[in-house]
């Protein structure tokens, strides 16, 4: 099915669903920066091995760090073919990426469940997919 012009038009342009992807996360990850500031209900699920340690200032800090990555995704999504904005994508999800193994398997404040295998998942298939993409979007090939 089509999507209606009125809705295609604000839809990021480039080739491919890449950048459809990236703006799903964005708007994903922006409703989930909000609910850090509203509960802590979520963010207790995924740090779910000490969820004690989840409190009202760290889950705001949570969503703040989370709004800022959507932001960077979100203009990734539009001016996929930056290389400067491409890349600090990219290391954004090595950075997300990096913290929820490190809570994981180091920390042991995470544990893999509902929680914390979503963000796995977005994190590694991301950075998999724009990495295996990278030449086709930015024209070059090293970081």
């Amino acid at each position: 099915m089509p999507v209606p012009s009125i809705i295609s038009a604000y839809l990021p342009q480039g080739d491919g669903y890449l950048p459809a992807w990236l703006l799903f996360v964005s708007i994903v990850a922006t409703f989930n920066s909000l609910q850090n500031y509203i509960t802590l209900t979520l963010t207790k699920r995924v740090y779910s091995r000490q969820p004690e340690l989840v409190n009202t200032l760290s889950s705001r800090t949570f969503g703040t760090w989370t709004f800022l990555s959507a932001i960077v995704r979100l203009y990734t999504a539009y001016h996929i073919g930056n290389k400067a904005l491409y890349d600090v994508c990219m290391w954004s999800y090595v950075i997300a990426g990096g913290h929820f193994v490190t809570e994981w398997l180091v920390f042991g404040s995470a544990s893999l469940g509902k929680g914390l295998t979503g963000p796995l998942v977005v994190s590694s298939t991301s950075l998999l997919w724009m990495w295996t993409q990278r030449e086709a979007y930015t024209g070059t090939l090293g970081l």
